[in-house]
Protein backbone atom coordinates (compact mmCIF):
# COMPACT_ATOMS: atom_id res chain seq x y z
CA UNK A 1 0.00 0.00 0.00
CA UNK A 2 1.35 3.68 -0.61
CA UNK A 3 2.33 5.73 2.32
CA UNK A 4 -0.60 8.52 4.05
CA UNK A 5 3.04 10.59 3.64
CA UNK A 6 2.88 10.26 -0.03
CA UNK A 7 5.36 12.75 -1.75
CA UNK A 8 4.72 12.01 -5.40
CA UNK A 9 7.77 14.58 -6.72
CA UNK A 10 10.44 15.63 -4.95
CA UNK A 11 13.01 18.99 -5.62
CA UNK A 12 16.29 17.97 -6.13
CA UNK A 13 18.09 21.23 -4.90
CA UNK A 14 21.21 20.47 -3.03
CA UNK A 15 19.94 21.22 0.37
CA UNK A 16 19.88 17.47 1.24
CA UNK A 17 20.62 13.99 -0.69
CA UNK A 18 17.77 11.52 -0.74
CA UNK A 19 17.59 7.66 -0.13
CA UNK A 20 18.91 6.21 -3.07
CA UNK A 21 16.39 3.41 -2.97
CA UNK A 22 13.68 6.24 -3.07
CA UNK A 23 14.66 8.34 -6.41
CA UNK A 24 16.91 6.07 -7.68
CA UNK A 25 20.32 6.43 -8.55
CA UNK A 26 20.06 8.78 -11.29
CA UNK A 27 19.03 11.45 -9.45
CA UNK A 28 20.57 10.54 -6.13
CA UNK A 29 23.84 11.21 -8.05
CA UNK A 30 22.20 14.51 -9.37
CA UNK A 31 21.36 15.80 -5.91
CA UNK A 32 24.62 14.43 -4.68
CA UNK A 33 26.90 16.63 -7.14
CA UNK A 34 24.47 19.91 -6.42
CA UNK A 35 25.18 18.91 -2.81
CA UNK A 36 29.08 19.40 -3.64
CA UNK A 37 28.24 22.85 -5.55
CA UNK A 38 28.87 21.29 -9.27
CA UNK A 39 26.99 22.97 -11.72
CA UNK A 40 23.82 20.89 -12.40
CA UNK A 41 20.29 21.62 -14.59
CA UNK A 42 17.94 21.89 -12.16
CA UNK A 43 15.45 19.07 -11.86
CA UNK A 44 12.77 16.93 -10.35
CA UNK A 45 12.33 13.35 -9.43
CA UNK A 46 9.07 11.30 -9.31
CA UNK A 47 10.22 8.56 -6.75
CA UNK A 48 10.57 4.63 -7.33
CA UNK A 49 7.56 4.30 -5.88
CA UNK A 50 5.38 5.93 -8.51
CA UNK A 51 6.35 3.39 -10.33
CA UNK A 52 4.97 1.02 -8.58
CA UNK A 53 1.67 2.74 -7.79
CA UNK A 54 1.04 3.35 -11.51
CA UNK A 55 2.19 -0.12 -12.33
CA UNK A 56 -0.68 -1.01 -9.95
CA UNK A 57 -2.85 1.69 -11.06
CA UNK A 58 -3.71 0.04 -14.95
CA UNK A 59 -0.94 2.31 -15.96
CA UNK A 60 -2.22 5.85 -15.24
CA UNK A 61 -1.30 8.47 -13.43
CA UNK A 62 -3.97 9.75 -11.38
CA UNK A 63 -4.78 13.16 -10.39
CA UNK A 64 -2.45 13.66 -7.19
CA UNK A 65 0.59 12.95 -9.41
CA UNK A 66 -0.36 15.13 -12.30
CA UNK A 67 -1.03 18.08 -9.94
CA UNK A 68 2.78 17.35 -8.33
CA UNK A 69 4.14 17.27 -11.22
CA UNK A 70 3.01 20.75 -12.30
CA UNK A 71 4.15 21.86 -9.06
CA UNK A 72 7.53 20.19 -9.92
CA UNK A 73 7.55 22.38 -13.34
CA UNK A 74 6.81 25.59 -11.08
CA UNK A 75 9.65 24.78 -9.21
CA UNK A 76 11.89 23.89 -12.60
CA UNK A 77 10.62 27.56 -14.02
CA UNK A 78 11.56 29.03 -10.68
CA UNK A 79 15.14 27.94 -10.77
CA UNK A 80 15.67 28.60 -14.71
CA UNK A 81 13.89 31.71 -15.41
CA UNK A 82 12.01 30.08 -17.99
CA UNK A 83 8.44 28.70 -18.49
CA UNK A 84 7.09 25.56 -19.69
CA UNK A 85 5.52 25.82 -23.07
CA UNK A 86 5.55 29.40 -23.25
CA UNK A 87 7.26 30.21 -26.81
CA UNK A 88 8.70 34.18 -24.73
CA UNK A 89 11.03 32.35 -22.87
CA UNK A 90 10.72 28.62 -23.24
CA UNK A 91 12.49 25.59 -21.27
CA UNK A 92 12.17 22.61 -22.31
CA UNK A 93 12.96 19.31 -20.41
CA UNK A 94 14.58 15.50 -20.74
CA UNK A 95 12.46 12.84 -19.01
CA UNK A 96 14.77 9.95 -17.59
CA UNK A 97 14.97 6.50 -16.05
CA UNK A 98 16.70 5.63 -12.97
CA UNK A 99 16.44 2.47 -11.17
CA UNK A 100 18.10 1.86 -7.84
CA UNK A 101 20.07 -0.44 -8.93
CA UNK A 102 22.24 0.62 -12.10
CA UNK A 103 20.87 -0.65 -15.73
CA UNK A 104 22.58 1.59 -17.98
CA UNK A 105 20.38 1.93 -21.31
CA UNK A 106 17.91 -0.48 -20.27
CA UNK A 107 14.95 2.29 -19.98
CA UNK A 108 13.90 5.16 -21.92
CA UNK A 109 14.84 8.70 -22.19
CA UNK A 110 13.04 11.27 -23.84
CA UNK A 111 15.08 14.84 -24.57
CA UNK A 112 13.69 18.36 -25.39
CA UNK A 113 10.43 17.86 -24.18
CA UNK A 114 7.75 20.16 -24.19
CA UNK A 115 8.46 21.52 -28.02
CA UNK A 116 5.63 23.02 -30.43
CA UNK A 117 5.76 24.83 -33.25
CA UNK A 118 5.76 28.40 -31.49
CA UNK A 119 9.13 26.98 -29.17
CA UNK A 120 10.68 26.04 -32.45
CA UNK A 121 10.44 28.87 -34.13
CA UNK A 122 10.97 31.29 -30.70
CA UNK A 123 14.70 28.79 -30.32
CA UNK A 124 15.35 29.72 -33.81
CA UNK A 125 14.91 33.47 -33.27
CA UNK A 126 16.69 33.58 -30.43
CA UNK A 127 19.62 31.61 -30.99
CA UNK A 128 20.04 32.94 -34.51
CA UNK A 129 20.22 29.59 -35.64
CA UNK A 130 17.02 27.84 -37.38
CA UNK A 131 18.79 24.78 -37.61
CA UNK A 132 19.97 24.20 -34.22
CA UNK A 133 15.82 24.67 -33.35
CA UNK A 134 14.10 22.40 -36.18
CA UNK A 135 17.16 19.63 -35.17
CA UNK A 136 16.12 19.95 -31.95
CA UNK A 137 12.33 19.58 -32.58
CA UNK A 138 13.42 16.70 -34.74
CA UNK A 139 15.30 15.06 -32.09
CA UNK A 140 12.00 15.13 -29.52
CA UNK A 141 9.86 14.28 -32.54
CA UNK A 142 11.61 11.03 -33.35
CA UNK A 143 12.41 10.20 -29.34
CA UNK A 144 8.60 10.58 -28.68
CA UNK A 145 7.57 8.96 -31.48
CA UNK A 146 9.80 5.61 -31.07
CA UNK A 147 9.76 5.63 -27.07
CA UNK A 148 5.98 6.41 -26.26
CA UNK A 149 4.12 6.15 -29.49
CA UNK A 150 6.11 2.85 -30.65
CA UNK A 151 6.64 3.74 -33.79
CA UNK A 152 9.32 1.80 -36.12
CA UNK A 153 12.26 4.49 -36.37
CA UNK A 154 15.48 3.89 -37.65
CA UNK A 155 18.45 5.65 -35.43
CA UNK A 156 17.75 9.67 -35.29
CA UNK A 157 20.34 11.57 -38.11
CA UNK A 158 20.24 15.08 -38.72
CA UNK A 159 18.21 15.31 -42.60
CA UNK A 160 14.41 14.36 -41.64
CA UNK A 161 12.47 17.53 -40.95
CA UNK A 162 10.14 17.41 -37.53
CA UNK A 163 6.97 17.35 -40.04
CA UNK A 164 8.23 14.05 -42.25
CA UNK A 165 9.24 12.81 -38.70
CA UNK A 166 5.98 13.27 -37.45
CA UNK A 167 4.61 12.03 -40.81
CA UNK A 168 6.10 8.94 -40.78
CA UNK A 169 4.93 8.04 -36.46
CA UNK A 170 1.40 9.19 -37.89
CA UNK A 171 1.74 6.55 -40.86
CA UNK A 172 3.51 3.52 -38.67
CA UNK A 173 1.31 4.41 -35.37
CA UNK A 174 -2.04 6.74 -36.57
CA UNK A 175 -1.38 8.67 -33.46
CA UNK A 176 0.05 12.18 -33.63
CA UNK A 177 2.62 13.60 -31.27
CA UNK A 178 0.56 15.80 -28.93
CA UNK A 179 0.81 19.93 -29.03
CA UNK A 180 0.19 20.39 -25.44
CA UNK A 181 3.23 20.42 -23.82
CA UNK A 182 2.01 18.69 -20.24
CA UNK A 183 -0.10 16.28 -22.35
CA UNK A 184 3.92 15.28 -24.26
CA UNK A 185 5.41 15.45 -20.39
CA UNK A 186 2.17 13.08 -18.63
CA UNK A 187 2.71 10.90 -21.69
CA UNK A 188 6.62 10.30 -21.47
CA UNK A 189 6.99 9.78 -18.02
CA UNK A 190 4.05 6.97 -18.34
CA UNK A 191 6.10 5.19 -21.30
CA UNK A 192 9.35 5.77 -18.75
CA UNK A 193 7.67 3.98 -15.93
CA UNK A 194 6.55 1.02 -18.55
CA UNK A 195 9.87 0.61 -19.61
CA UNK A 196 10.68 -0.79 -16.28
CA UNK A 197 8.73 -4.02 -17.83
CA UNK A 198 10.17 -4.00 -21.52
CA UNK A 199 11.22 -7.23 -22.47
CA UNK A 200 14.96 -5.89 -22.18
CA UNK A 201 14.66 -4.75 -19.03
CA UNK A 202 13.42 -8.09 -17.23
CA UNK A 203 16.36 -9.73 -19.26
CA UNK A 204 18.90 -7.68 -17.62
CA UNK A 205 17.43 -7.83 -14.21
CA UNK A 206 17.35 -11.57 -14.49
CA UNK A 207 20.95 -12.15 -15.67
CA UNK A 208 21.94 -9.56 -12.59
CA UNK A 209 19.51 -11.06 -10.30
CA UNK A 210 18.31 -7.79 -9.72
CA UNK A 211 14.41 -8.23 -8.10
CA UNK A 212 11.63 -6.95 -10.60
CA UNK A 213 9.03 -5.55 -8.08
CA UNK A 214 11.26 -2.76 -7.92
CA UNK A 215 10.51 0.40 -10.07
CA UNK A 216 12.10 2.64 -11.55
CA UNK A 217 12.00 6.48 -10.71
CA UNK A 218 11.52 9.32 -13.29
CA UNK A 219 13.91 12.47 -13.68
CA UNK A 220 12.50 15.47 -14.77
CA UNK A 221 15.40 18.07 -15.67
CA UNK A 222 16.09 21.37 -17.62
CA UNK A 223 17.52 20.64 -20.89
CA UNK A 224 20.69 22.23 -22.12
CA UNK A 225 21.60 21.74 -25.95
CA UNK A 226 24.97 20.27 -26.65
CA UNK A 227 23.32 20.87 -30.01
CA UNK A 228 23.23 24.76 -29.97
CA UNK A 229 26.95 25.58 -31.77
CA UNK A 230 29.81 24.60 -32.18
CA UNK A 231 31.39 25.69 -28.69
CA UNK A 232 28.31 23.05 -27.23
CA UNK A 233 28.76 19.34 -27.09
CA UNK A 234 28.22 16.27 -25.20
CA UNK A 235 30.64 13.14 -23.98
CA UNK A 236 31.26 10.64 -21.83
CA UNK A 237 34.47 10.63 -19.07
CA UNK A 238 35.51 7.75 -17.13
CA UNK A 239 37.64 8.80 -14.09
CA UNK A 240 39.83 5.84 -15.19
CA UNK A 241 40.70 3.70 -18.08
CA UNK A 242 37.47 0.85 -18.18
CA UNK A 243 39.29 -1.11 -20.18
CA UNK A 244 42.55 -1.52 -18.48
CA UNK A 245 42.16 0.57 -15.44
CA UNK A 246 44.72 2.61 -16.19
CA UNK A 247 44.65 5.22 -14.02
CA UNK A 248 44.32 8.10 -16.24
CA UNK A 249 41.17 10.09 -17.64
CA UNK A 250 39.01 8.29 -20.09
CA UNK A 251 36.60 9.66 -22.55
CA UNK A 252 34.71 10.63 -25.47
CA UNK A 253 33.08 13.69 -26.95
CA UNK A 254 30.71 14.60 -30.04
CA UNK A 255 30.69 18.29 -30.81
CA UNK A 256 27.33 19.87 -31.52
CA UNK A 257 25.81 15.89 -30.04
CA UNK A 258 22.65 15.30 -27.42
CA UNK A 259 23.64 12.95 -25.10
CA UNK A 260 21.90 10.04 -26.55
CA UNK A 261 24.09 10.25 -29.72
CA UNK A 262 26.98 8.99 -28.03
CA UNK A 263 25.57 5.84 -25.97
CA UNK A 264 23.88 4.78 -28.71
CA UNK A 265 27.27 4.39 -30.83
CA UNK A 266 25.40 6.26 -34.24
CA UNK A 267 27.90 9.11 -34.20
CA UNK A 268 31.79 9.29 -34.69
CA UNK A 269 33.12 10.58 -31.57
CA UNK A 270 36.77 11.91 -30.85
CA UNK A 271 38.83 12.15 -27.96
CA UNK A 272 39.31 14.56 -24.48
CA UNK A 273 42.37 15.84 -26.64
CA UNK A 274 40.40 17.13 -29.74
CA UNK A 275 37.75 18.59 -27.04
CA UNK A 276 40.55 20.25 -25.27
CA UNK A 277 42.18 21.74 -28.14
CA UNK A 278 38.60 23.50 -28.26
CA UNK A 279 37.30 24.47 -24.94
CA UNK A 280 40.29 24.06 -23.07
CA UNK A 281 38.57 25.95 -19.98
CA UNK A 282 35.52 23.08 -20.06
CA UNK A 283 38.02 20.22 -19.70
CA UNK A 284 39.83 21.73 -17.17
CA UNK A 285 36.79 22.34 -15.28
CA UNK A 286 35.34 18.62 -16.14
CA UNK A 287 38.79 17.00 -14.99
CA UNK A 288 38.93 18.87 -11.62
CA UNK A 289 35.01 18.03 -10.95
CA UNK A 290 35.89 14.32 -12.10
CA UNK A 291 38.50 14.25 -8.96
CA UNK A 292 36.09 15.31 -6.85
CA UNK A 293 33.58 12.88 -7.20
CA UNK A 294 36.01 10.26 -7.50
CA UNK A 295 37.51 10.98 -4.62
CA UNK A 296 33.73 11.57 -2.80
CA UNK A 297 32.94 8.42 -3.64
CA UNK A 298 36.21 6.23 -3.42
CA UNK A 299 34.69 4.93 -6.65
CA UNK A 300 35.34 5.20 -10.31
CA UNK A 301 33.13 7.52 -12.13
CA UNK A 302 31.47 7.34 -15.59
CA UNK A 303 30.61 11.04 -15.95
CA UNK A 304 27.44 11.84 -18.71
CA UNK A 305 27.95 15.92 -18.93
CA UNK A 306 26.96 18.57 -22.28
CA UNK A 307 28.65 22.01 -22.77
CA UNK A 308 26.13 24.65 -23.83
CA UNK A 309 27.69 27.54 -25.45
CA UNK A 310 31.43 27.12 -23.40
CA UNK A 311 29.64 25.86 -19.90
CA UNK A 312 29.70 22.82 -18.44
CA UNK A 313 27.16 20.82 -16.70
CA UNK A 314 26.68 17.12 -14.94
CA UNK A 315 24.17 15.15 -15.69
CA UNK A 316 25.18 11.95 -14.02
CA UNK A 317 27.89 10.40 -12.50
CA UNK A 318 27.76 6.38 -11.31
CA UNK A 319 29.92 4.03 -10.82
CA UNK A 320 31.68 2.94 -13.68
CA UNK A 321 31.05 -0.27 -15.57
CA UNK A 322 34.83 -2.35 -16.14
CA UNK A 323 36.22 -4.99 -17.53
CA UNK A 324 37.50 -7.69 -15.83
CA UNK A 325 40.71 -6.68 -15.87
CA UNK A 326 40.47 -3.28 -14.98
CA UNK A 327 38.26 -3.94 -11.93
CA UNK A 328 41.07 -6.06 -10.33
CA UNK A 329 43.98 -3.82 -10.96
CA UNK A 330 41.35 -0.31 -9.90
CA UNK A 331 40.68 -2.02 -6.74
CA UNK A 332 44.54 -2.48 -5.84
CA UNK A 333 44.91 1.07 -7.16
CA UNK A 334 42.12 2.62 -4.91
CA UNK A 335 44.02 0.86 -1.89
CA UNK A 336 47.65 2.13 -2.73
CA UNK A 337 45.91 5.50 -3.04
CA UNK A 338 44.48 4.99 0.62
CA UNK A 339 40.65 5.02 -0.93
CA UNK A 340 40.09 1.68 0.01
CA UNK A 341 40.84 -0.93 2.67
CA UNK A 342 41.65 -4.61 2.03
CA UNK A 343 38.28 -5.96 2.54
CA UNK A 344 36.38 -3.26 0.28
CA UNK A 345 38.99 -4.03 -2.55
CA UNK A 346 38.10 -7.96 -2.04
CA UNK A 347 34.04 -6.66 -2.22
CA UNK A 348 34.72 -5.08 -4.98
CA UNK A 349 36.18 -8.29 -7.38
CA UNK A 350 34.33 -10.81 -7.88
CA UNK A 351 34.63 -14.43 -8.82
CA UNK A 352 33.35 -14.18 -12.34
CA UNK A 353 36.13 -11.37 -12.79
CA UNK A 354 39.10 -13.01 -11.92
CA UNK A 355 37.53 -16.32 -13.87
CA UNK A 356 37.38 -13.99 -16.83
CA UNK A 357 40.73 -12.30 -16.62
CA UNK A 358 41.83 -16.30 -16.33
CA UNK A 359 40.78 -17.05 -19.58
CA UNK A 360 42.95 -18.41 -21.84
CA UNK A 361 44.23 -15.96 -24.40
CA UNK A 362 46.38 -15.75 -27.84
CA UNK A 363 49.67 -17.07 -28.11
CA UNK A 364 51.57 -13.79 -29.30
CA UNK A 365 52.86 -15.96 -32.09
CA UNK A 366 49.88 -17.52 -32.91
CA UNK A 367 47.75 -14.31 -33.28
CA UNK A 368 50.55 -13.41 -36.01
CA UNK A 369 50.17 -15.69 -38.11
CA UNK A 370 46.49 -15.63 -38.20
CA UNK A 371 43.85 -13.47 -40.68
CA UNK A 372 42.61 -10.56 -39.66
CA UNK A 373 38.93 -10.58 -40.70
CA UNK A 374 37.83 -6.82 -38.83
CA UNK A 375 39.79 -4.54 -36.54
CA UNK A 376 38.72 -2.03 -34.31
CA UNK A 377 38.71 -0.54 -31.05
CA UNK A 378 38.91 -2.82 -27.60
CA UNK A 379 36.09 -2.49 -25.65
CA UNK A 380 36.13 -5.05 -23.36
CA UNK A 381 39.56 -7.01 -22.33
CA UNK A 382 39.55 -11.36 -23.15
CA UNK A 383 39.32 -13.95 -25.99
CA UNK A 384 36.44 -15.83 -27.13
CA UNK A 385 35.20 -17.94 -29.94
CA UNK A 386 32.22 -18.82 -31.99
CA UNK A 387 30.51 -18.43 -35.26
CA UNK A 388 28.96 -15.11 -36.21
CA UNK A 389 25.40 -14.34 -35.68
CA UNK A 390 23.51 -10.99 -36.47
CA UNK A 391 19.96 -11.38 -35.24
CA UNK A 392 20.43 -11.86 -31.12
CA UNK A 393 17.33 -14.35 -30.85
CA UNK A 394 19.39 -16.63 -32.93
CA UNK A 395 22.38 -16.03 -30.83
CA UNK A 396 19.86 -17.33 -28.20
CA UNK A 397 18.41 -20.18 -29.60
CA UNK A 398 21.86 -21.02 -30.50
CA UNK A 399 23.29 -20.80 -27.34
CA UNK A 400 20.50 -22.77 -25.59
CA UNK A 401 21.67 -25.69 -28.43
CA UNK A 402 25.10 -25.90 -27.09
CA UNK A 403 26.70 -23.62 -29.60
CA UNK A 404 29.63 -20.79 -28.89
CA UNK A 405 28.47 -17.88 -30.82
CA UNK A 406 29.78 -13.97 -31.86
CA UNK A 407 27.42 -11.67 -32.10
CA UNK A 408 27.80 -9.25 -34.71
CA UNK A 409 25.82 -6.30 -35.25
CA UNK A 410 25.87 -2.68 -36.85
CA UNK A 411 25.81 -1.58 -33.78
CA UNK A 412 24.26 -2.57 -30.44
CA UNK A 413 20.65 -1.03 -28.27
CA UNK A 414 18.81 -2.10 -25.46
CA UNK A 415 16.50 -4.49 -27.63
CA UNK A 416 20.00 -6.28 -27.99
CA UNK A 417 20.70 -7.23 -24.39
CA UNK A 418 19.52 -10.56 -24.66
CA UNK A 419 21.85 -11.74 -27.78
CA UNK A 420 24.66 -10.16 -26.14
CA UNK A 421 23.88 -12.15 -22.55
CA UNK A 422 23.78 -15.14 -24.74
CA UNK A 423 26.97 -14.47 -27.02
CA UNK A 424 30.52 -15.00 -25.90
CA UNK A 425 31.90 -12.27 -27.47
CA UNK A 426 30.05 -9.11 -29.62
CA UNK A 427 31.38 -6.95 -32.71
CA UNK A 428 30.26 -4.12 -33.95
CA UNK A 429 30.04 -2.08 -37.37
CA UNK A 430 30.00 1.45 -35.35
CA UNK A 431 30.53 2.84 -31.72
CA UNK A 432 33.54 4.04 -29.27
CA UNK A 433 34.52 2.91 -26.19
CA UNK A 434 31.56 4.82 -24.23
CA UNK A 435 28.88 3.27 -26.95
CA UNK A 436 25.92 0.88 -25.49
CA UNK A 437 28.03 -2.26 -26.47
CA UNK A 438 31.38 -1.27 -24.71
CA UNK A 439 29.52 -0.40 -21.30
CA UNK A 440 27.04 -3.49 -21.47
CA UNK A 441 30.22 -6.10 -22.85
CA UNK A 442 32.00 -4.56 -19.80
CA UNK A 443 29.39 -5.00 -17.62
CA UNK A 444 29.16 -8.98 -18.11
CA UNK A 445 32.68 -9.37 -19.22
CA UNK A 446 32.26 -10.33 -22.73
CA UNK A 447 35.21 -9.79 -24.86
CA UNK A 448 34.63 -6.86 -27.54
CA UNK A 449 35.32 -4.75 -30.26
CA UNK A 450 33.10 -1.96 -31.72
CA UNK A 451 33.72 0.07 -34.59
CA UNK A 452 35.34 -2.47 -37.09
CA UNK A 453 34.14 -0.51 -39.93
CA UNK A 454 29.80 0.22 -42.06
CA UNK A 455 28.98 -3.39 -43.44
CA UNK A 456 31.54 -5.35 -41.79
CA UNK A 457 29.22 -7.19 -39.20
CA UNK A 458 27.16 -8.75 -42.29
CA UNK A 459 30.65 -10.45 -43.90
CA UNK A 460 31.18 -12.18 -40.11
CA UNK A 461 27.74 -13.90 -40.37
CA UNK A 462 28.17 -17.59 -40.51
CA UNK A 463 32.38 -17.57 -40.36
CA UNK A 464 34.09 -19.49 -37.55
CA UNK A 465 35.52 -16.14 -35.32
CA UNK A 466 38.10 -15.39 -32.67
CA UNK A 467 37.37 -12.24 -31.39
CA UNK A 468 40.81 -10.44 -29.03
CA UNK A 469 39.11 -7.78 -27.36
CA UNK A 470 42.55 -6.73 -25.86
CA UNK A 471 43.90 -6.10 -29.75
CA UNK A 472 40.53 -5.71 -30.82
CA UNK A 473 41.09 -7.87 -33.95
CA UNK A 474 38.58 -10.17 -34.93
CA UNK A 475 40.23 -13.39 -36.86
CA UNK A 476 39.50 -15.91 -39.44
CA UNK A 477 38.72 -19.53 -37.72
CA UNK A 478 38.63 -20.89 -34.05
CA UNK A 479 42.24 -20.24 -32.76
CA UNK A 480 44.17 -22.29 -30.22
CA UNK A 481 44.66 -20.44 -26.95
CA UNK A 482 47.11 -20.51 -24.25
CA UNK A 483 46.07 -20.86 -20.36
CA UNK A 484 46.73 -17.95 -17.64
CA UNK A 485 47.93 -18.20 -14.33
CA UNK A 486 47.38 -16.47 -11.43
CA UNK A 487 51.30 -16.07 -10.62
CA UNK A 488 51.61 -14.79 -14.07
CA UNK A 489 49.67 -11.45 -13.19
CA UNK A 490 51.23 -9.44 -10.12
CA UNK A 491 48.08 -7.47 -9.73
CA UNK A 492 45.90 -10.83 -9.22
CA UNK A 493 48.88 -11.67 -6.73
CA UNK A 494 48.03 -9.12 -5.09
CA UNK A 495 44.43 -10.11 -5.14
CA UNK A 496 45.29 -13.67 -4.02
CA UNK A 497 46.94 -12.55 -1.02
CA UNK A 498 44.68 -10.66 0.29
CA UNK A 499 42.28 -13.12 -0.27
CA UNK A 500 44.02 -15.93 1.38
CA UNK A 501 44.25 -13.54 4.42
CA UNK A 502 41.11 -12.82 5.06
CA UNK A 503 39.26 -16.18 3.85
CA UNK A 504 37.40 -18.05 5.95
CA UNK A 505 37.97 -20.98 4.46
CA UNK A 506 41.22 -22.89 4.59
CA UNK A 507 41.85 -23.50 0.51
CA UNK A 508 44.72 -25.15 -0.97
CA UNK A 509 46.13 -25.98 -4.45
CA UNK A 510 47.14 -29.22 -3.33
CA UNK A 511 46.42 -32.15 -1.21
CA UNK A 512 48.53 -32.65 1.76
CA UNK A 513 50.28 -35.88 1.02
CA UNK A 514 48.75 -38.85 2.60
CA UNK A 515 45.37 -37.07 3.20
CA UNK A 516 42.62 -38.51 1.18
CA UNK A 517 40.53 -35.89 -0.83
CA UNK A 518 36.61 -36.45 -1.54
CA UNK A 519 36.07 -35.73 -5.15
CA UNK A 520 32.63 -34.55 -4.25
CA UNK A 521 31.88 -34.60 -8.59
CA UNK A 522 31.88 -38.00 -8.55
CA UNK A 523 30.45 -38.39 -4.47
CA UNK A 524 27.50 -36.53 -5.80
CA UNK A 525 27.56 -36.88 -9.78
CA UNK A 526 23.66 -38.79 -8.98
CA UNK A 527 22.58 -35.65 -7.39
CA UNK A 528 23.79 -33.72 -10.32
CA UNK A 529 22.08 -35.08 -12.85
CA UNK A 530 18.51 -34.46 -11.62
CA UNK A 531 16.89 -31.10 -11.94
CA UNK A 532 16.25 -29.70 -7.80
CA UNK A 533 19.58 -28.05 -6.80
CA UNK A 534 22.56 -29.38 -4.54
CA UNK A 535 21.49 -28.10 -1.08
CA UNK A 536 24.00 -27.60 2.06
CA UNK A 537 23.07 -30.39 3.97
CA UNK A 538 23.84 -33.26 0.79
CA UNK A 539 26.98 -31.61 0.49
CA UNK A 540 27.66 -31.93 4.65
CA UNK A 541 26.09 -35.17 4.25
CA UNK A 542 28.90 -36.58 1.13
CA UNK A 543 31.81 -34.50 3.23
CA UNK A 544 31.20 -36.94 6.46
CA UNK A 545 34.45 -38.85 7.35
CA UNK A 546 37.12 -36.71 4.98
CA UNK A 547 39.23 -34.14 6.17
CA UNK A 548 40.00 -32.33 2.59
CA UNK A 549 37.70 -32.19 -0.80
CA UNK A 550 37.66 -30.84 -4.33
CA UNK A 551 35.42 -30.49 -6.06
CA UNK A 552 33.91 -27.42 -8.97
CA UNK A 553 30.67 -27.19 -6.01
CA UNK A 554 32.61 -26.06 -3.67
CA UNK A 555 33.34 -22.54 -5.51
CA UNK A 556 29.50 -22.30 -5.10
CA UNK A 557 27.77 -20.85 -1.87
CA UNK A 558 26.33 -23.89 -1.15
CA UNK A 559 29.57 -25.52 -1.39
CA UNK A 560 31.64 -22.84 0.68
CA UNK A 561 28.69 -23.04 3.24
CA UNK A 562 29.16 -26.78 3.70
CA UNK A 563 32.91 -26.71 3.71
CA UNK A 564 32.66 -23.68 6.63
CA UNK A 565 29.98 -26.04 8.23
CA UNK A 566 32.44 -29.34 8.70
CA UNK A 567 35.76 -27.29 8.65
CA UNK A 568 37.17 -29.15 6.03
CA UNK A 569 40.17 -28.10 3.57
CA UNK A 570 39.49 -27.20 0.00
CA UNK A 571 42.00 -28.16 -2.72
CA UNK A 572 41.56 -25.90 -5.51
CA UNK A 573 42.79 -25.51 -9.36
CA UNK A 574 42.28 -22.54 -8.13
CA UNK A 575 42.32 -21.38 -4.41
CA UNK A 576 41.13 -17.59 -5.35
CA UNK A 577 37.94 -18.50 -6.64
CA UNK A 578 36.65 -20.58 -3.80
CA UNK A 579 38.39 -18.12 -1.16
CA UNK A 580 36.34 -15.00 -3.22
CA UNK A 581 32.83 -17.19 -3.35
CA UNK A 582 33.36 -17.79 1.02
CA UNK A 583 34.11 -13.73 1.63
CA UNK A 584 30.90 -12.76 -0.35
CA UNK A 585 28.76 -15.88 1.63
CA UNK A 586 30.23 -15.99 4.90
CA UNK A 587 32.02 -12.72 5.43
CA UNK A 588 35.40 -12.26 6.89
CA UNK A 589 35.78 -14.16 9.71
CA UNK A 590 35.65 -12.20 13.32
CA UNK A 591 33.58 -9.13 11.34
Amino acid sequence: MMSTTRSPVLSLDGTSVPDRDLVGGKAWSLAQMLSLGLRVPPAVVIPVPECRHYLEAERSLDDEVQSAIRSGIKDLERRTGRRFGDPSHPMLVSVRSGAAVSMPGMMDTILNLGMTDAIEESLATSSGDPAYARDTRARFCHAFGEIVLKADLDPYVTGPTPTEICERVQEDTGRSIPADPYEQLFDAICAVFDSWQSTRAKSYRRHWGIPDDGGTAVTVQAMVFGNLDDRSGTGVLFTRNPLSGAPEPYGEWLPGGQGEDVVGGTHAVVGLAQMREHLPEAVSELLDWADTLEKEHAEVQDIEFTVESGTLYLLQTRAAKRSPEAAVRIAVDLFDEGLIDHDEGLARVTPEQVRSVLMPRLDPAVAAAATVLAAGEPACPGVATGVGVLDPDEAVERSAAGENVVLVRPTTSPDDVHGMIAAKAVVTDLGGATSHAAVVTRALGRPSVVGVGKGTAASLVGRHLTVDGRSGRVYDTILDLVEARVEDDPILGRIAAWAAGSSPLNVVDHPVEGIEVADLDLLLMDLSARETPIDVDQITVALEGFSSARGAILATEQGVRAAHDTGITVVADCPLLVQLTALRTLGTPGA
